[in-house]
């Protein structure tokens, strides 16, 4: 079963985060806190959005979908950027993962939203073999770039030419 994350969520979202981390050997970078993860999806301007995948037995949240829309220039309409997706493991392989994408797919089909987009660690085979049996397909021709830390902050604080 899939549903919307709720204000409740948050410690069992915060917790799978830092398991992603772990699985993803970075656990050190995983620094969001609570506090910001419930001002992101639940303060007065919510800038992404979650989905919970439960055991149909137990009940238990077993794994997670965090996500943000992006704009296509060419296309003129919204996405979805699926920020992180990660099943604990002890429940891979029963169907919450293809069932977190296909509620995500569904929201873009509802809304007219015409690209559903991740990234992917590349040493990660088994989500790259199971992303591709559901038919997706990379984007190598794109190389991911990103500023943080020091060089975000230097380019950041740079003066602007002519203050």
């Amino acid at each position: 079963m899939i549903r919307t994350a709720t204000p409740a969520d948050i410690p069992v979202i915060h917790a799978l985060v830092r398991e992603l981390a772990e699985y993803e050997k970075a656990l050190e970078e995983a620094r969001a806190t609570p506090e910001q993860l419930r001002e992101a999806l639940f303060g007065e301007r919510p800038a992404a959005y979650a989905h919970i995948a439960v055991d149909d037995t137990t009940g238990e949240p077993v794994g997670f979908a965090l996500w943000f829309l992006n704009f296509s220039t060419w296309r003129g309409v919204h996405g979805i950027y699926l920020e992180d997706l990660y099943v604990r493991p002890g429940a891979r392989g029963s169907g919450h993962g293809r069932a977190l994408l296909t509620e995500l797919a569904q929201i873009c089909v509802e809304r007219g939203y015409q690209r559903l987009e991740w990234s992917v660690l590349n040493w990660n085979r088994p989500s790259i073999d199971f992303y591709e049996s559901l038919g997706a397909r990379p984007q190598d021709e794109w190389t991911v770039y990103r500023l943080t830390d020091d060089a975000l902050r230097a380019l950041g604080d740079a003066r602007r030419p002519g203050s």
